[in-house]
């Protein structure tokens, strides 16, 4: 496809090169589901009578089921179901940026809920709260559906949900959203190392639900790097939820080649209330090639009968040999843990120790020195010493 794009551009100058071409296979169908999804019901109102409203701020819960081509339900299909609800349409017209003529189309550019839920014996049910950003004005939404199954997947839509206007009631909720931040795993801590490119991991909490509309102006969930405002990563489409739970989800977002050194990274939240908060990461971008250890630290620290040792480093997913040994302060060898270490991302698991020497006897109080030394499966070795306190 890039030498096709970039050789007309080369070699023509007309309105030609313009033209585009979809390459395809005739032989090969398109992978479309076999089975059907089917809505059934909307707040206990089966969709053949009618529908209930989707009001702002109120809860929704929607059922419905697995279907063969002829409508019968699949009562052995097990599996999740990947809902999407969205707003009604919105006008959009084209920028004339080549002074074309302004095309005006219509889309569906607001996700109001986007989930997982548990499909068992063929049925399913979800619920979520209504963002306060819908468009107010009543109209038909559309509820979109796929589920993957054991060994075939189905697909379904529905069209026939008004959406619009606000609850009669609405529960008091003056409270953003939880937030936790990680760079890679659930290991990683603020200020810790890794490489040029990492995924950025967060997981969100909250009684409502977490907006992800985008209409509402400043609304968006956003990832601010280096203080750099005017530069805001949308993170709206990357959130998924929980399965089977509208109050918590997590997003993950893939960084590339960013600078070597310290980041600032600030990720703002808001609940379908409009609440918001706002959670600060600091890490360091390592682009080194010789094999490092940072931040060798044990907890607790000091401690009575029990520690465990951290560290990062600059080798995810391989395989370590970490060696402790555990000196006085004289010099003498009186602990000495070897073990073969797996590493998902920059900073290890933890390492335990009882406090006990080589011959299980306890070590006294006071002071002493311990050395981590670390080695890959290529050969590569790095060591660090710090200090560590017991008390009896």
């Amino acid at each position: 496809g890039d030498i096709i794009r970039l050789t007309k551009n080369a070699a023509s100058g007309g309105i030609n090169k313009r033209n585009f071409t979809l390459l395809g296979d005739p032989a090969v169908m398109l992978a479309y589901p076999q089975k059907q999804v089917r809505t059934t019901s909307i707040n206990g109102i089966s969709v053949s009578a009618s529908t209930d409203t989707l009001k702002a701020l109120s809860k929704v819960s929607i059922e419905g089921r697995v279907e063969d081509g002829s409508g019968n339900l699949l009562g052995d299909f097990n599996g999740i179901i990947y809902p999407a609800v969205y707003d009604k349409s919105s006008g959009i017209a084209t920028l004339s940026n080549d002074g074309d003529p302004v095309f005006n189309f219509s889309m569906r550019n607001r996700i109001l809920y986007k989930g997982k839920a548990t499909v068992s014996n063929g049925l399913f049910s979800f619920s979520f709260i209504v963002p306060k950003d819908i468009a107010y004005n009543y109209g038909y939404g559309k509820l979109s559906f796929y589920s993957a199954g054991l060994s075939e997947d189905a697909s379904g839509a529905f069209s026939g949900a008004v959406i619009g206007g606000s609850a009669d009631s609405v529960r008091d909720d003056s409270r953003g959203p939880e937030i936790r931040i990680y760079m890679n795993d659930e290991n990683f801590v603020c200020g810790g190392m890794t490489d040029e490119s990492p995924s950025l991991l967060v997981y969100v909490n909250d009684s409502s639900g977490i907006n992800t509309v985008g209409s509402g102006i400043g609304h968006d969930i956003t990832a601010v790097l280096d203080q750099q405002s005017n530069q805001a990563i949308v993170l709206n489409d990357f959130y998924e939820a929980d399965t089977d739970s509208y109050r918590s989800g997590k997003i993950n977002y893939p960084f590339k080649n960013m600078e070597a050194g310290s980041h600032s990274l600030k990720i703002k939240v808001w609940d379908v209330h409009n609440n918001s908060s706002e959670e600060i990461l600091d890490f360091v971008v390592n682009t080194g090639d010789d094999l490092l250890l940072k931040r060798v630290l044990n907890y607790p620290n000091p401690f009575t009968t029990h520690t465990q040792f951290f560290f990062e480093h600059n080798r995810p997913d391989q395989d370590l040999e970490v060696i402790i040994q555990v000196f006085t302060v004289s010099g003498r060898l009186v602990k000495t843990i070897d073990q073969n270490v797996p590493s998902s991302g920059y900073r290890t698991t933890p390492i335990d120790w009882d406090g006990l020497d080589d011959f299980g006897s306890r070590i006294g109080r006071g002071v002493y020195i311990y050395r981590v030394r670390v080695r890959t499966a290529l050969g590569e070795s790095a060591e660090k010493y710090e200090k560590l306190v017991i008390l009896r």
